[in-house]
């Protein structure tokens, strides 16, 4: 053995150039592979952990201008969801089909201020889940809850920015004052989370305490529930346009009017954003698969080139006693080695692209209007995934090598020494 490995050292030695361009292939093919596997894994947890962030499982129903004249009504007519609607929804005809149901009002303008210090929001009156709804990340305090409803509480929830404006030195300690919001007054008991650019002024009150002081109609702006049933985007869609149809035969809007009734369906955004999620991760290794081919193509062919320069060493060895055999295993084994060594380098070296993508492309961002979302997030490779990767270079890239090898080990000693 140790014999075997001097004469693989003292080969690599003689072939300087041989030895780089095998290296150079595993290496390149490597670190290609990794380095695309991190970058795909950066972007799909980008786009999961941004869309995880606006899409939530309920369906939200409101409604809007119509597109088509129809019943006598002309186009661009305005829809108000009511009573009515909920009553439908929380009815007989969907029951075990529709969960949890609950509603929002429209939003109102309103100017909060505390001491001297004032600040613009849309006030809104909505139940307890439109925090889910609405994907708000509470930075202190606390949402509204049930007792706020039941009680007609004046309590509010203002964005983090609005606490900015109205508590520059401690935003936090807005909560519990009592802050004026026209000519009512209101208690804060949470601030939800907003970045920088974030549009979203929303302040949040209980439904029933906006109803009682600043609509006292039956309208609704939106109403929210879950759907229990649907499973496919087949099945969902079938019941959307069901219940849909209703509302519209309600409200005397065309059934082909797509603008009626404005519908956002979190669970139909879901399945879409895993199909896409899907189809971004089969893509990724598509392409780490056709790389990591393309390796492999190149370690062959210096293993080819490598085979047939030895053809006239192979023609001496056999003239001095060795057999077949010991030509092949030392092929396979400096093969081996070289790929073993140079391709652990390129993974190594792929690992490293990965960090320095974390650090320099994964930590920009891409504004978007309202919010800057990053374009890589942990744009990393399992080990496991870079060792199996790179051990399937190295075995293909020695079996290349392997029949040629074969073919040299069984020329005669004098056809070998006559090949250049």
């Amino acid at each position: 053995m140790r014999e075997l490995f001097h004469e693989i050292a003292s080969s690599i030695r003689q072939n300087k150039l041989r030895t780089a361009l095998t290296g150079f292939a595993v290496s390149w093919g490597i670190f290609l592979l990794i380095a695309l596997l991190g970058a795909g894994n950066g972007l799909m947890n980008s786009f999961s952990g941004n869309m995880e962030q606006y899409v939530s499982q309920t369906v939200t129903v409101s409604g809007w201008r119509t597109s088509k004249p129809y019943a006598g009504y002309k186009e661009n007519r305005n829809i108000q969801l009511d009573q009515r609607d909920l009553n439908y929804t929380e009815g007989p005809e969907w029951e075990g089909v529709i969960g949890n149901v609950s509603v929002a009002t429209s939003s109102q303008s309103v100017k909060l201020t505390l001491e001297g210090r004032n600040v613009n929001g849309w006030m809104r009156g909505v139940m307890p889940d439109f925090q889910e709804t609405e994907k708000l990340q509470m930075s202190a305090g606390r949402f509204l809850n049930v007792d706020d409803i039941k009680g007609r509480r004046k309590v509010i929830v203002v964005s983090r920015s609005q606490a900015k404006e109205l508590s520059p030195r401690n935003p936090e300690a807005l909560i519990g004052q009592w802050i004026s919001a026209g000519s009512v007054a209101f208690r804060v008991v949470g601030i939800y989370h907003t970045d920088e650019q974030d549009f979203r002024q929303t302040c949040p009150i209980p439904y029933s305490t906006y109803k009682g002081i600043y609509d006292h109609t039956d309208k609704i702006e939106d109403i929210s529930f879950t759907v229990n049933g649907p499973s496919t985007l087949k099945e969902h869609q079938d019941f959307e346009d069901s219940y849909t149809g209703a509302l519209k035969r309600m409200h005397d809007i065309a059934p082909d009017d797509r603008r009626g009734i404005w519908v956002r369906n979190g669970y139909t955004d879901n399945l879409e954003m895993s199909n896409a999620s899907r189809i971004l991760s089969l893509a990724m290794w598509i392409l780490g698969l056709l790389t990591l081919v393309s390796g492999i193509v190149g370690v062959s062919n210096i293993m080819l080139i490598t085979v047939k320069e030895r053809t006239h060493e192979f023609g001496i060895r056999k003239a001095i006693g060795a057999k077949p055999h010991n030509i092949l295993s030392l092929i396979i084994a400096e093969s081996v080695t070289i790929t073993a060594i140079f391709g652990y380098v390129g993974m190594f070296l792929g690992m490293i692209a990965c960090e320095v993508l974390d650090k320099t492309v994964g930590q920009r961002g891409v504004n978007i209007g309202f919010e800057e979302i990053r374009m890589l997030v942990n744009p990393s490779v399992g080990l496991d995934v870079a060792l199996e990767a790179t051990l399937l270079l190295i075995v293909a890239g020695t079996l290349a090598g392997i029949i040629p090898a074969w073919k040299a080990a069984k020329v005669k000693p004098i056809e070998a020494l006559r090949a250049e």
